[in-house]
């Protein structure tokens, strides 16, 4: 029995009016995925990705909520699973350029997950240039987190273009559990916790000293406040635009050798780059203005092969968008993120189980905002193929 983690139930709170949904965005050479006519090989695609879903559990599983006493929500195998539910094949208008490809992708990441089906979906979109299909892979973030839902997503790429294709494994769906099946696991993780709390009050020095070392990471949430950018502190919504902007990862590596920082802190610096021109342009931009931005810290360790859920820690980094030079905004940044790594950080689910304490820090956090969110995912590092179709 899986039952959500407490970070995994983070991730449910929002739903409602800011969707919490991951997605990826691959360009493939179509060259083997499309026949003379232009037309989309689905059969050949849908048997490669069939023969996958056994890697990644979540994909034929449901999200089941017990009713109350029986615990937190629990994933189930779907009963009655059809992949070509989850998979959508549509041509974009023409010209067929990179604007017609994000603009489909915003109407494609608009239209919610179907709650009573596995939470993800790919659609495969046709009409680019040269014969290249667009593959637009989402998932809801209750599955993964970014670092675990790229593992997820990889799970259906090969790493060589001419790789056998394997028969799909036998699947047959496990029963829901039943009621009192759900209510002694209830039981039994309840006592677990009554046990972990008894343990914490019998090392009362030991349990101090956790609280006093995750404290000034726990601080950075609702510490400091942000005296401009209102025209940022507003809910996000469904409604959020794509774009794209490219550079040269060695181009970045080497800014960041050269001022004693790291490719995260370069890619922050460019953002208040572009926060700074926006607010000027808004007449919200102070000499000294600094911005608050979440930037998510994974609590992963090793490999990533089988990851699945949530486990992230959330750090705030102050922006000083005020700063006009792009070094010397690095090299601040720098200095800050080195600081706020050092810091010992719980998971967002050990900080918010408590409904009392998890209410008592929303409404700080929501009287000190932080202005922007932002996240970095490194994509894969080596060639990957599709059904033999290579991802450019």
């Amino acid at each position: 029995m899986e039952r959500l983690s407490a970070d995994d139930q983070i991730m449910l709170w929002p739903d409602a009016v800011w969707p919490q949904e991951n997605g990826a965005l691959a360009i493939l050479d179509g060259a083997s995925l499309l026949d003379p006519e232009g037309r989309f090989r689905l059969d050949g695609v849908s048997q490669a990705l069939e023969a996958r879903l056994h890697l990644m559990p979540r994909f034929r599983q449901l999200l089941y909520v017990p009713r109350r006493g029986l615990g937190r929500p629990v994933w189930v195998d779907a009963p009655a699973f059809d992949l070509s539910h989850h998979l959508r094949v549509a041509t974009l208008p023409a010209p067929g350029d990179e604007a017609a490809l994000l603009l489909a992708t915003e109407q494609l990441r608009r239209h919610r997950l179907d709650r009573s089906r596995p939470l993800w979906e790919v659609s495969f979109l046709l009409g680019l240039p040269d014969r290249r299909v667009a593959m637009f892979v989402k998932m809801h973030h209750v599955i993964a987190d970014g670092i675990a839902a790229m593992t997820a997503a990889s799970a259906f790429f090969d790493i060589a273009p001419d790789a056998p294709l394997a028969a799909a494994p036998p699947w047959t769906p496990a029963p829901v559990p039943a009621a009192r099946e759900l209510l002694a696991d209830n039981m039994r993780q309840r006592a677990g916790e009554v046990g972990s709390a008894l343990l914490a009050l019998a090392r009362p020095v030991a349990s101090i000293r956790r609280v006093q070392a995750a404290w000034p990471a726990m601080r950075e949430l609702f510490a400091g406040t942000s005296p401009i950018g209102a025209s940022l502190n507003r809910l996000v919504g469904p409604d959020r635009n794509l774009a794209v902007i490219r550079s040269d990862i060695d181009l970045v590596r080497r800014a960041a050798h050269q001022h004693n920082a790291t490719v995260n802190d370069v890619l922050l610096t460019i953002t208040a780059g572009g926060l700074r021109d926006l607010l000027r342009s808004r007449g919200e931009l102070g000499e000294d203005a600094v911005l608050r931005v979440y930037v998510p810290v994974t609590l992963r360790h090793g490999s990533q092969n089988h990851a699945q859920g949530n486990l992230i820690a959330q750090m705030v980094v102050p922006l000083p968008i005020g700063v006009a030079d792009p070094g010397r905004r690095l090299r601040q940044i720098a200095a800050e993120t080195a600081t706020r790594k050092a810091r010992n950080r719980p998971s967002l689910g050990t900080v918010f189980r408590s409904r009392i304490v998890s209410g008592a820090l929303l409404k700080l956090m929501n009287r000190n905002p932080v202005n922007v969110t932002t996240a970095d995912v490194p994509g894969p590092q080596q060639p990957l193929y599709l059904a033999g179709a290579r991802v450019l």
